[in-house]
């Protein structure tokens, strides 16, 4: 069986980050992914999809996600139910995240005064990449050097 799910789309309120009582990190937050057509009235939709991300990617979805934040979540579809006060049966369906993506830059705004985009001083072009992180910052552009086309060989392809 195959349980998988990719969604693209934004954040209709920040993130909702809480702890269990053993100290695990939980964030829950909606996002909002439109649909690939219109209605009857030629007008866009939107599906609201209620997602559940867990340990050190809820911490980071809550600090650096917010309200209208364009993202990317990969998971997996749970379903559930409880009773609610009315005595009735209530279903709840939810994407449990394995990974949340970040799919814009932080704002200019957001703890930085340089215009987006800029490099800030210290900003090296053969600046090496931590093998400790496995990552790349996002001040460090690989492909910033902007001297014309990149040469791949057809041995370098996957396919």
């Amino acid at each position: 069986m195959i349980n998988r799910v990719v969604l693209v789309g934004r954040l209709t309120k920040d993130p909702d980050l809480r702890y269990t009582p053993s100290g695990a990190a939980v964030a829950r937050f909606t996002l909002a992914v439109n649909r690939t057509f219109s209605n009857a009235q030629g007008e866009k939709e939107a599906d609201f999809i209620n997602c559940t991300v867990w340990r050190k990617q809820a911490e980071n979805t809550a600090n650096f996600l917010k309200k209208g934040s364009l993202a990317g979540v990969e998971g997996r579809i749970q379903t559930g139910s409880y009773e609610g006060q009315d005595g009735k049966r209530v279903y709840t369906t939810e994407v449990v995240a394995d990974s949340v993506q970040f799919l814009e830059p932080r704002s200019a705004g957001a703890g930085s005064d340089r215009p987006q985009g800029q490099q800030p001083s210290s900003y090296q072009q053969n600046q090496p990449t931590s093998q400790q992180n496995n990552h790349t910052r996002v001040d460090q552009d690989p492909f910033s050097s902007g001297s014309g086309p990149i040469e791949v060989s057809d041995d370098d392809l996957p396919f």
